[in-house]
C-alpha cells in the first residue's frame, strides 16, 4: 500500500497524536501528514508551539472530555516516567484553585486517576477562592514536544510529511490510494472549502516566556473573568510560561504591553515562588485556541470527490486542551475507521517465500 493511503491535515498537537496513535498499531508507513506549518515553525495561525502548557482541570465536564483527559494523563505519564528529557514531559507539583463554578463532578472523577490528589483545607485558601486541590501534573514544554513527536514518527515509524497549503479539503485526496483523510486543522475549519464549520472560532490567549529557575511549581486560579497561571517549563534552563488569558472569538495575534503587566501582577500575587525574585521576560506570545461551540467534533463523514465517496474523520475543536485531550481524541477518531484499516492491513502484499 502506498505512503498516502492515510492523509493527516495539520500538524499542530492533534494531528501528530492520531499519526501517532496509528503508528503505534503499525500503520505509519501508510500515513502522509500535510500542512502548512510543521513543528518549528512559528505562526499565529499554528497554535501548538505557544500552548503553556500542562495537565488541569480547564477541561469540559461531559463524559468525552473526562474519557479523553483519563486517557491523556496516563499517555503524558507515560512520556514523563520513560524518557522525559528527550519527551519533554515531566511531572510536576500542582495547585488549581477555583473562585467560584467549581467543576466538583470532574473533579470527582479526575480524583480517581491523578497522582497525590488532595483536596485542601477552606481555612488555608487565599481570600476570593471556594476551593482547591493538588496534585502531580504532567508539564509539557510545547515546541519542543511536539518536535520530539515530528521526529519520532517521521526517524521511528516512517510517517511522511509534506508542507502544503490545501485549497479545499478535497484536495487532500489528490492522490487515487488515499483511503481516508483525518481533518486535523484546527482554527482553519471555520475558513478552509469543504469544511467551514461556523461553531468554530479562536480564544485568544497571552502568554509570558520568563526565565525563573527557582519557579518549580504549577500553580492555576480560575476566576469569573480570568485564568491565571504559572507552568514551569521542563527541559528549558529555568525557563516558566506566565498566563494568561482566554478571550473568546478574539483573533488578534498581537500582544500588549497592558496585558503583560496583568500577567505579572497576577502570577506575583498567586506564586510565593514567583515573588521570590523578580522573573526575566524573555518573550511575549498570542496564541489563538481553536474553539468550537458545542465542544470537539470527532466525527466520520463521506465528501464527495471527483463524483465519488471519499471517507475522512474531522478532529477538531480542542480549545485549550489539545496536549492533555489530544492523544484520547486521537483513539476515538482512530477506532472510527477500524473496517479501512482492516482494508489496508488485507491488501498489503505478503512476503513470498
Amino acid at each position: 500500500m502506498a505512503s498516502d493511503s492515510i492523509v493527516i491535515v495539520g500538524a499542530g498537537i492533534i494531528g501528530l497524536d492520531v499519526a501517532l496513535v496509528l503508528s503505534e498499531r503499525g500503520y505509519g508507513k501508510y500515513i502522509t501528514v500535510m500542512a502548512e506549518h510543521l513543528p518549528g515553525d512559528t505562526s499565529v495561525a499554528y497554535t501548538s508551539p505557544w500552548a503553556g502548557c500542562n495537565f488541569s482541570a480547564i477541561s469540559g465536564t461531559d463524559a468525552n472530555a473526562l474519557k479523553w483527559d483519563r486517557h491523556g494523563y496516563t499517555h503524558l505519564c507515560k512520556l514523563a516516567s520513560e524518557r522525559p528529557e528527550e519527551t519533554f514531559v515531566q511531572r510536576t507539583p500542582s495547585t488549581e484553585l477555583w473562585d467560584e463554578n467549581v467543576p466538583h463532578d470532574k473533579i470527582k472523577g479526575m480524583a480517581e486517576y491523578l497522582e497525590d490528589f488532595r483536596v485542601l483545607p477552606t481555612d488555608d485558601l487565599p481570600e476570593g477562592v471556594k476551593f482547591a486541590v493538588s496534585f502531580t501534573t504532567l508539564t509539557v514544554n510545547a515546541p519542543s514536544h511536539i518536535d520530539y513527536l515530528y521526529r519520532r514518527l517521521r526517524d521511528q515509524y516512517g510517517v511522511r510529511f509534506v508542507r502544503k497549503t490545501l485549497p479545499n479539503i478535497q484536495s487532500a485526496f489528490a492522490s487515487s490510494s488515499t483511503k481516508v483523510v483525518f481533518n486535523c486543522i484546527g482554527n482553519a475549519a471555520k475558513t478552509l472549502h469543504g469544511v467551514e464549520d461556523p461553531k468554530c472560532y479562536p480564544t485568544r490567549g497571552q502568554v509570558l516566556l520568563v526565565r525563573a529557575p527557582h519557579v518549580q511549581t504549577n500553580i492555576m486560579r480560575h476566576g469569573k473573568d480570568y485564568e491565571t497561571y504559572v507552568i514551569p517549563r521542563p527541559e528549558s534552563n529555568g525557563n516558566v510560561v506566565l498566563g494568561g488569558y482566554m478571550q473568546k472569538g478574539v483573533g488578534d495575534g498581537s500582544t500588549y504591553s497592558y496585558e503583560t503587566q496583568s500577567i505579572l501582577d497576577r502570577t506575583k500575587e498567586l506564586s510565593s515562588e514567583v515573588r521570590q525574585k523578580e522573573p526575566e521576560v524573555l518573550a511575549v506570545f498570542a496564541g489563538l485556541r481553536p474553539s468550537r461551540e458545542g465542544g470537539v467534533r470527532i466525527e466520520r463523514d463521506e465528501i464527495a470527490v471527483a463524483g465519488q465517496k471519499r471517507t475522512i474523520v474531522h478532529n477538531y475543536g480542542a480549545g485549550g486542551t489539545g496536549f492533555q485531550a489530544g492523544y484520547g481524541m486521537a483513539l476515538d477518531a482512530v477506532r472510527s475507521i477500524e473496517d479501512v484499516l482492516r482494508d489496508l492491513r488485507n491488501n498489503e502484499p505478503r512476503a513470498h517465500l
